[in-house]
């Protein structure tokens, strides 16, 4: 009897991110394809696609069009995308509730908390929930302290963490580490630090990718 093949998944992504939650539900089911021949280690990783974003955010279509030049009817034509891809996955984007692009980089310090206490996963699935089925404010203090209770964090220590500048330095770190290795576009899927696959791919090209690394492995 074999065993799974170790694997170590940096899935580098940013909460505001449609097609992260789309890779990562594809993933997901590629790994549920994949048991008892991959045993995956994932690990959430930094990026911020608007480092700049102030506080209160700014309008999604402006946004659009100020960074991506994208008219309303692309705007529309691309959410109608992501959303039947989402669909597809068991993922419910609620695109009307979702009116502003804000900071996620409060986020992202938390994210980086929750792995040392086993939460990561839990975290980042929540937070793509909130910002993406429900129009909540991934940003907002009031919000990340509430999920990090929900998924089993300690709220208190949430908000401790959320009033200071706790693993700012580290989370700032892990953002430059990985543009520095030329990481421009998210979500950037590495397999055992190596193996790149980028963008929201569907469940087939991670579940043979992933079966030709763990394979060469193997051997």
């Amino acid at each position: 009897m074999s065993h799974p093949t170790p694997l170590k998944i940096d899935f580098v992504s940013d909460v505001s991110c449609p097609w992260c939650v789309i890779g990562l539900q594809a993933l997901d089911e590629a790994l549920r394809r994949l048991e008892g021949t991959v045993a995956a280690e994932l690990h959430f990783q930094p990026f911020e696609l608007n480092p700049q974003m102030p506080p209160e955010g700014q309008d999604i279509g402006e946004h659009l069009q100020q960074k991506y030049g994208a008219t309303p009817e692309q705007s529309e034509r691309n959410r109608e995308a992501i959303r039947a891809r989402g669909a597809e996955l068991g993922f419910e984007f609620r695109m009307d509730r979702r009116s502003r692009i804000y900071n996620t980089f409060d986020a992202h310090r938390l994210l980086h908390w929750a792995e040392g206490e086993g939460r990561q996963a839990a975290l980042k699935r929540a937070l793509f929930k909130a910002y993406f089925t429900d129009g909540l404010n991934p940003g907002d203090p009031v919000v990340l302290e509430r999920l990090a209770g929900e998924v089993g964090l300690d709220a208190a220590r949430a908000r401790e963490i959320l009033a200071g500048d706790a693993f700012a330095a580290e989370v700032r770190e892990a953002e430059r580490f990985y543009t520095g290795h030329g990481i421009h576009a998210v979500p950037s899927v590495i397999v055992n630090d190596r193996h790149l696959i980028q963008g929201g791919q569907p469940a087939e090209v991670f579940e043979q990718a992933l079966r030709q690394i763990a394979t060469g492995q193997a051997a």
